[in-house]
């Protein structure tokens, strides 16, 4: 593991360290006080963040390093013109591990390109976010004591929730895993990439009309807002705004144990009445963020004795052009790079289906 790009590249067995790790860090914080004395942490923050940017320095800081970067992308280079590729071949330098968010999709994979120190993908567009499926994941476990055998809700904006993709990508690595999707009107999943989930063996799903028809069968039920920053326009943004609103009523349709998940943060998909029920975990998750992160940094940082060469990416040169606006191909001087799946080809940076 030599960086953390997309939530699809870890096995099982590297993810169960990941938690394993965080759990131990979690019961023994002062055994872990230390362990990146003298490491540098840079944080390229090109889109606003509040809890992931955070969390990223209080991991680092809780584990004895240091951290520098910025959280305005007009405030650094860019701002003059500068590529990102060159930014992270600079800022690799003054660092030992970098996290990146990015509102270009594919942004991540160009730095690990460019760079010579692990990098962490803090989310890139609406592609992924994979720190964020890790905090999932280990809240899942936490709360519930498995990741096999889940009914999952998904609630909310599905179409360019970052979050949604990134966990349902990391879940088909686990045994009977059911989805109900539950969009809000004009955010349903990407038809292109539901058609290719439905081939995976370990996943199940089925679409409801409302919170009522689902809440008895889920173990998770995963909350997410409308993401106005994704929209081209404010017009746009109020067809789709979500209308489903998750109620201590709705909640008395639950099971005892279910728990209720939002990567945060919230705008009014979540009644303020049902943050008292025991069953919401969505700021236990928060918290758990930290010690996933600082299971990664010290993960990622052990992997390397010295600065890692770029690697070699496992994908084809293409001659095609990605259409998805947002790819970063379509904004650095970078090659398009694609791959085959179910014998269709995408785009390695963006996953989109090039046609």
């Amino acid at each position: 593991m030599k960086h953390c790009i997309n939530p699809t590249d870890f096995t099982t067995d590297e993810i169960k360290n990941l938690i394993m790790l965080a759990e131990d860090i979690i019961d023994n914080p002062q055994k872990y006080a230390e362990s990146c004395k003298g490491k540098q942490l840079a944080t390229l923050f090109f889109e606003p963040s509040t809890r992931t940017r955070l969390s990223f320095t209080s991991a680092m800081l809780a584990l004895g390093g240091q951290v520098i970067g910025f959280d305005d992308a007009q405030s650094s280079s860019v701002a003059k013109g500068e590529t990102l590729a060159d930014t992270v071949r600079v800022v690799s330098s003054y660092s030992d591990i970098m996290a990146i968010r990015h509102p270009k999709e594919g942004a991540a994979l160009v730095a690990s390109m460019f760079g010579d120190v692990p990098i962490i993908n803090a989310g890139d567009g609406s592609h992924s976010h994979p720190t964020q499926t890790l905090t999932d994941l280990l809240t899942i476990h936490k709360e519930l004591g498995r990741l096999d055998n889940l009914t999952i809700g998904l609630c909310g904006d599905l179409k360019y929730g970052r979050t949604v993709y990134s966990l349902i990508g990391a879940m088909q690595k686990y045994q009977n895993i059911h989805f109900v999707l539950i969009p809000a009107k004009g955010l349903e999943l990407s038809s292109e990439f539901f058609e290719d989930l439905k081939m995976s063996e370990n996943l199940s799903f089925s679409s409801v009309d409302s919170l009522e028809d689902a809440m008895e069968y889920l173990d998770v039920l995963y909350m997410t807002r409308t993401q106005r920053e994704r929209f081209t326009s404010a017009t746009e943004y109020d067809e789709c705004k979500s209308k489903v609103i998750l109620s201590t009523e709705q909640m008395k349709l639950a099971k005892e144990n279910m728990i209720v998940l939002h990567p945060l943060p919230r705008v009014d998909e979540i009644s303020p009445d049902v943050d008292s029920d025991p069953r919401a975990a969505y700021f236990r998750q928060a918290g758990n963020g930290k010690y996933i992160r600082m299971s990664l940094i010290l993960t990622l940082l052990k992997t390397v004795e010295k600065k890692i060469q770029a690697p070699n990416v496992p994908y084809k040169a293409s001659s095609q052009k990605c259409l998805n606006g947002v790819c970063i191909t379509n904004s650095e001087p970078v090659s398009l790079l694609s791959y085959f799946s179910k014998q269709r080809c995408y785009c390695a940076y963006c996953d989109d289906l090039i046609k």
